[in-house]
């Protein structure tokens, strides 16, 4: 399950940990201080956003080379760019100096932010497990040319699967992203898997757009959004040649995000097993293609 959906609303389980965590650190800290000492809750809400702006600030020193040609991507969150260690670090930093500071905050602080972040290692540890214990759905769909195909025909080689839709303001933002990194990158199958709308309107949309995509196609039921969990468009999977999940991103893929989920597939086993099994696989040809 990547998200957790109540009704028409939906939120992405990595959100709602981070939430969570907010929420144990500011309930424990709050216990403590009960039975002496300071309460640390404006604290522990300005260290939670001093980590988030230590990890904004890190990814996109990372990945500097996807920002510098548009410095205004670098204060869009929505693509989801963090990398979480050095957020912690500052986050540790900044409460042991709090506490160095003010003697009466330290107990309650520290428990308080101790016990978050606890519960947030440990559940993200267990959510990446269990993310990368799943395999493909076995589902079929329809191409362009209204043929059905089994996802599983595209397993033997490393996978990427966008979940999107046109009424998707965040999907339509991304396709160029997506686009382009299919150009760039051969080595890897991208299947664009429209979720409940007409061939037609899909069409029209990608003509208007002059967007030119391989493996487009239609789930009409919305059945694989189900299957793997995810109630939220757009929904990116990225899976192994044996057709294990190896990571997923929920929301706007930016360059610089998708680039670092596309490091999933450069490790050695990785790039090994690809490139052992790119000769001999064999993939439904594309609508637009002659094969």
């Amino acid at each position: 399950m990547l998200t957790f959906t109540l009704g028409t609303f939906a939120i992405a389980l990595n959100h709602l940990l981070l939430i969570s965590a907010l929420a144990l650190a500011t309930f424990v800290g709050w216990r403590v201080a009960k039975r002496g000492g300071e309460n640390p809750e404006s604290v522990l809400f300005s260290l939670f956003l001093l980590g988030m702006l230590a990890a904004r600030v890190s990814f996109v020193i990372a990945y500097w080379a996807h920002y510098r040609n548009d410095p205004w991507q670098m204060i869009d969150l929505r693509d989801g760019g963090f990398l979480a260690w050095p957020g912690v670090i500052v986050l540790v930093l900044a409460a042991l100096y709090r506490g160095w500071r003010r003697p009466g905050l330290r107990r309650p602080l520290g428990f308080g932010a101790g016990s978050g972040l606890l519960f947030w290692l440990l559940a993200t540890f267990s959510l990446t497990i269990y993310e990368q214990g799943t395999r493909l759905p076995d589902i079929a769909l329809r191409n362009a040319a209204g043929e059905t195909v089994e996802l599983s025909d595209y397993q033997g080689g490393p996978l990427v699967i966008n979940l999107w839709a046109t009424w998707c303001p965040p999907c339509r933002r991304e396709m160029p992203v997506l686009e382009h990194a299919q150009q760039q990158r051969p080595d890897l199958t991208f299947l664009f898997v429209n979720q409940a709308e007409s061939m037609q309107s899909v069409s029209t949309y990608l003509e208007t757009q002059g967007l030119s995509l391989s493996n487009v196609l239609f789930d009409r039921g919305g059945r694989l959004g189900q299957a793997v969990g995810s109630m939220a468009l757009p929904t990116t999977l990225f899976y192994s040649n044996d057709g294990r999940l190896l990571a997923s991103h929920l929301g706007e893929l930016s360059d610089a995000s998708l680039a670092r989920a596309l490091e999933n597939f450069d490790t050695p086993n990785a790039a090994a097993s690809a490139s052992s099994t790119s000769s001999s696989r064999k993939l439904p040809c594309p609508a637009s293609a002659t094969c």
